[in-house]
């Protein structure tokens, strides 16, 4: 099973979204969850992981983690090329680094990264950047440019988007 999760946020409120899906071509989820959580951090720059990561491990512990083979995430895995840790990187190490971290980012960190890859879907010239631990970049970013979809975004990332902004 692969999840692709997600956080919507409304001042010190989240909605941690999630989606379960068994084939990466697949066009529909096999289960979707929210949970709503009070409380949160507050945003610090530079710090956005301490945000959303107690969202993402609250989100999580609606599944069987053993039945988990892959997640994506809407963020980066690596920030740069001197592997300054994203999200990802620290959801990797909260999970025993056990299940793979796929990031999956609309816009460029600045600065250099030899540990991303760039993809185009559909017909978008913008580009999707693909960070990965766990698994090979390379693979990474083909898994994602394969998902289902016509458009920039994969269909199940879409829907877990609307769904984390849905209260």
């Amino acid at each position: 099973m692969k999840i692709v999760i997600d956080v919507g946020y409304d001042e010190n409120k989240a909605n941690a979204a999630s989606l379960s899906f068994e084939n990466w071509d697949d066009s529909s989820p096999t289960d979707s969850k929210k949970i709503l959580l009070e409380n949160i951090a507050d945003y610090e720059p530079g710090k956005f992981y301490l945000r959303e990561l107690p969202c993402i491990l609250e989100s999580l512990n609606q599944y069987d983690l053993d039945q988990v083979d892959t997640i994506i995430i809407d963020g980066f895995v690596w920030l740069n090329s001197e592997k300054k840790p994203g999200l990802g990187a620290y959801l990797f190490e909260k999970l025993d680094k056990k299940i793979p971290i796929i990031g999956v980012a609309k816009r460029k960190f600045h600065g250099e990264n030899i540990f991303m890859k760039t993809i185009e879907r559909g017909e978008s010239k913008n580009p999707l950047f693909i960070t990965a631990e766990g698994i090979e970049v390379n693979e990474a970013a083909e898994l994602i440019k394969n998902m289902h979809g016509d458009f920039r975004i994969p269909t199940l990332l879409r829907v877990v988007d609307q769904l984390s902004r849905e209260w």
